[in-house]
């Protein structure tokens, strides 16, 4: 069996002999891991799940000592830049709500494709994930994220508007990024919750951003791909919405906003759960005993039925000690222990 297979499988909610596992690293935590394991930590860790994204102006994690204090995207939003993780967008390019002078950057780009088809031959074997953009995310990247809230009560239009001109962007990268290699999946990153719930209203939600989502999911399901949506926070109530749009896999179910064993009961016959370990708490101050029997724990309830991949409920931060990281990814690498009951 591939690891292509292993994780078509699980999506399936087909049991497999072992629970597939996924680890994503900021910078920091790479160098430990690399020191430790290899250089090459998706061969060294024998990762089921590749992943890439197509190329932009500024890379996901831009270090200040090669591109100064602050680096513009293609959209045109300020970020500021450090060593530890992606900076964070400090110069929104929409000051008010008005496309009429904005130029939105050319999804057709060559530039943006170019790794793509050597990147695919190479990981054949593999569960191919593309990145392919960020929607409502985005939205708040270049309008600010309380100027965003506020037009979607008094700017409705104008939220309309930038919402389709960017799944237009999105979905023209799809169909062209399907016509430069092979993959299986791809993915969206696309932030709706705080801790305790979402940032809008689930009608709100419904109105401005599910049917976009509808386009994108459909198109990608046309052409036989699976759908992988990162979403931060408490995004419960519109779960079943997911669902019923397609979704494949979600990620990163992070343990401090949503229980991750509820929500396998209540959707785990329809959905792939990615993610679930703890990394406000338990990677952070934990002991390294207590990741492994959280591991462990995992695994074993989760397992039943498929449709569940270890991983961090985040990429793995720099306040992480390495002798967390070691346990959770030596324990995560372990068999699965099966439930008795």
């Amino acid at each position: 069996m591939t690891d292509c297979d292993w994780i078509q499988r699980t999506i399936q909610h087909r049991e497999t002999d072992a629970v597939p596992y996924n680890f994503i690293f900021t910078p920091p935590v790479k160098r430990i891991a690399e020191e430790h394991y290899g250089q090459d930590l998706e061969e060294s860790l024998s990762l089921p799940i590749r992943m890439t994204r197509l190329n932009s102006i500024k890379p996901l994690y831009a270090n200040p000592n090669q591109y100064g204090e602050t680096i513009t995207d293609e959209f045109g939003v300020v970020w500021s830049t450090n060593e530890i993780d992606r900076g964070s967008p400090v110069g929104p390019c929409l000051p008010e709500p008005d496309l009429s002078q904005y130029m939105f950057p050319n999804p057709a780009k060559e530039s943006r494709f170019t790794h793509i088809k050597n990147w695919s031959a190479q990981q054949e074997d593999h569960y191919r994930i593309i990145w392919v953009g960020d929607l409502w995310e985005r939205a708040t990247f270049m309008r600010g994220m309380e100027s965003i809230l506020m037009d979607v009560i008094i700017n409705p239009m104008f939220v309309r508007d930038l919402l389709d001109r960017l799944t237009e962007y999105i979905l023209e990268s799809i169909r062209i990024v399907m016509g430069k290699g092979m993959f299986e999946c791809i993915a969206l990153s696309d932030d709706y919750g705080a801790q305790r719930g979402l940032l809008m209203s689930p009608g709100h939600w419904r109105k401005f951003v599910k049917p976009c989502l509808a386009r994108i999911y459909g198109l990608a399901k046309s052409h036989g791909l699976a759908v992988f949506h990162h979403s931060c926070g408490n995004i419960v109530p519109i779960i079943g919405d997911l669902i019923e749009l397609g979704l494949d896999i979600l990620h990163p179910i992070q343990p401090e906003a949503m229980d991750i064993l509820f929500l396998k009961k209540e959707f785990g016959k329809h959905l792939t759960f990615c993610g679930g370990i703890s990394t406000q708490d338990l990677l952070v101050s934990g002991t390294p005993d207590q990741v492994r029997c959280e591991v462990q724990r995992l695994k074993r309830e989760m397992a039943g039925g498929g449709g569940y991949i270890l991983e961090p409920g985040i990429t793995i931060q720099a306040d992480v000690p390495r002798q967390n990281l070691l346990a959770l990814v030596d324990e995560a690498r372990q068999p699965a222990l099966r439930r008795t009951d």
